[in-house]
């Protein structure tokens, strides 16, 4: 495991402590074949989100459970999301009344629709409504609900708050994992609340993801996989996948995997970028 990143470093620390309640610095270190430095940094940052309690020689479970802090999120797989980002906005025109969701690479494709004219945005994503709004000319609603800080998100039933006040021509959706059977999924049952009553005001649903999640494990199911539009991957896909996905008339978009030295340097940079082909999918009927 010598080539694992900080976040992933960091699911594994978490997945272990879910298995086994304790974990050694020493054998960290030797599993990942980085210094006892480096996993006490890990510990730290953990301890720091309250994850994990460090205790002499290692750490233990402290019973929360969370899928990384929102900034160690936006730097994995950073020039991936990037590319699926300035993929996906070529679906947004101006005066399109979208939602985003407030998952990292939604997050970038904001960044990519800042010159959009006359643009309404739903969206339960504190960054991106604070991006939108310091940075854009878009009208921003946000539905409101409860702060959840791992994610920067505004989560709870908001479903009545969106009930007849028209149709959503499009909205965009991260996951933690997909599967044709339970369709896009999430692993807090809060978070995929919040995106199911997204969803369903939605005429067309797109999900954007890194390629790791299409192996990825979800619990909670937010869009049902006939209500999938189109979906917006990087390189590796599994094989089949594709296929799979094509059976249910849901087109999938895979860009093209970045070069190392973009990805190194993607994951060198201190901030998120300030940069600024049409998906084949059916329409979903309004409901």
């Amino acid at each position: 495991m010598a080539s694992l990143d900080e976040f992933a470093r960091e699911q594994a620390i978490l997945a272990a402590l879910r298995s086994t309640g304790q974990v050694s610095v020493n054998d960290l270190a030797a599993q990942f074949g980085v210094s006892a430095v480096t996993v006490r940094k890990d510990l730290a940052a953990l301890e720091s989100r309250s994850l994990v309690r460090r205790v002499r020689g290692g750490a233990v479970g402290v019973g929360a459970t969370d899928e990384g802090a929102f900034e160690m999120r936006l730097r994995h797989a950073r020039a991936a999301k990037q590319a699926i980002a300035r993929a996906a906005a070529a679906l947004v025109r101006d005066r399109d009344v979208i939602a985003i969701d407030a998952s990292t690479t939604t997050y970038y494709l904001a960044h990519e629709i800042l010159d959009r004219r006359e643009l309404v945005v739903v969206t339960n994503g504190l960054r991106v409504a604070t991006l939108l709004m310091e940075r854009s000319s878009a009208r921003v609603l946000v539905p409101g609900g409860v702060l959840r800080r791992s994610a920067g998100s505004l989560v709870g039933p908001i479903g009545d708050v969106l009930a007849g006040r028209g149709r959503i021509s499009k909205g965009f959706f991260g996951l933690v994992g997909l599967s044709t059977t339970h369709g896009l999924m999430d692993i807090s049952a809060e978070e995929a609340q919040t995106k199911r009553f997204l969803a369903g005001a939605c005429d067309r649903v797109y999900g954007l993801f890194d390629s790791a999640k299409t192996t990825g494990f979800g619990i909670h199911p937010f869009v049902d996989p006939a209500d999938v539009t189109g979906l917006f991957t990087d390189e590796p896909v599994p094989d089949g996948f594709v296929d799979e996905w094509a059976g249910l008339d849901v087109g999938v978009h895979v860009v093209p995997a970045p070069p190392r030295s973009t990805e190194v340097a993607a994951l060198a940079a201190a901030r998120a970028p300030e940069s600024s082909a049409r998906l084949p999918g059916r329409r979903r009927p309004p409901r």
